[in-house]
């Protein structure tokens, strides 16, 4: 088995624990626990596949807990078992956009769509109020924006999910460059 004890001379693995610790933090805001993204990230930028143990012992955590979060990112298919025994090390996939899409796919469009449905509603309303000359004290034309937004944003998210992100990290890579440079021409031209 392989140690995954930090040597006194190792600058490194403190560093990639902090990694872990940022993308944790993050996965949380998304709603998901930190956890998932602390064993993904370790396993995702280890070299070699680790077993339950040695995740639990990286990252200072009960085994039960590693057990556990391994058991939702296989279901998430976001790491797989490197061999057959019941005690085979895991690596990360590192093809995420499926999850991601997922993800908003299903969850973030669904958040959108409520208050699209609301909007709809409320503005019908007030449409209908304000022609039979009833006083409407909301801006009409502000719902409309408003609701032209979320409709802006389904077809983000629409846009969004479509998309295939390259599966490889040099591709990825590259990808982001592109993306990242696309960003700044569009802040360019506020």
């Amino acid at each position: 088995m392989l140690d995954v004890s930090t040597p006194p001379d190792d600058l490194l693995t403190p560093r990639v624990l902090r990694v872990a610790d940022a993308v944790g933090d993050f996965i949380a805001w998304w709603g998901f626990k930190a956890i998932l993204g602390r064993v993904w990230t370790v396993l995702a930028l280890r070299g070699t596949p680790l077993s339950q143990a040695e995740i639990a012992k990286l990252l200072g955590v009960s085994r039960a807990l590693v057990s556990a979060s391994v058991a939702e990112l296989l279901e998430f298919g976001l790491v797989r078992r490197v061999g057959s025994h019941h005690h085979a090390p895991y690596e990360a996939v590192l093809d995420v956009w499926p999850v991601i899409s997922d993800v908003l796919r299903t969850r973030e469009w669904m958040m959108i769509e409520q208050a699209r449905v609301a909007l709809e509603s409320a503005l019908e309303e007030a449409e209908v109020a304000e022609a039979s000359g009833a006083y409407v004290p909301w801006k009409i034309e502000r719902m409309r924006l408003v609701l032209g937004l979320t409709e802006t944003a389904q077809a983000f998210l629409r846009i969004l999910v479509k998309l295939r992100v390259p599966r490889t990290i040099d591709a990825l890579s590259g990808w982001l460059t592109r993306a990242s440079g696309l960003i700044q021409t569009l802040r360019q031209i506020r």
